[in-house]
């Protein structure tokens, strides 16, 4: 229960990010399985919900988040660049988040990324 009220913690702009970012993994998610259902099945109207919910609560909200971020952050512009090209194709947006971690681009995510203890290999 724990790692879900870190996760759902918004106290700053790298936590705001992350959530954002999988949101619109999510709603990536949702539109994809319409899609599905459009193309493969015929149900022509199976995007029509779940492209409006990535359309705005996923993609733009993505997009604004980012520019927010990337200001609060001090993000240079390829950083800021990447960012918003990681909403284009289907869960980039997470794989920019993990990389902005390990790079440092997430400020106290970031910080805490390193000081936790590597994995135990076997």
């Amino acid at each position: 229960m724990k790692v879900m009220r870190n996760f759902l913690d918004l106290s700053t702009p790298a936590k705001r990010f992350r959530l954002v970012a999988y949101w619109e993994a999510v709603t990536w998610a949702a539109l994809l399985v319409a899609m599905y259902f459009k193309w493969v099945l015929g149900h022509t109207e199976a995007v029509q919900i779940p492209g409006m919910v990535h359309g705005v609560a996923g993609f733009i909200l993505f997009v604004v988040v980012a520019l927010v971020t990337a200001k609060q952050l001090s993000w240079d512009l390829k950083t800021t660049l990447l960012a918003l090209i990681s909403s284009v194709p289907p869960f980039g947006t997470i794989v920019f988040e993990i990389w902005a971690v390990r790079t440092g681009k997430l400020a106290e995510l970031s910080a805490a990324a390193a000081n936790e203890p590597a994995l135990a290999q076997p």
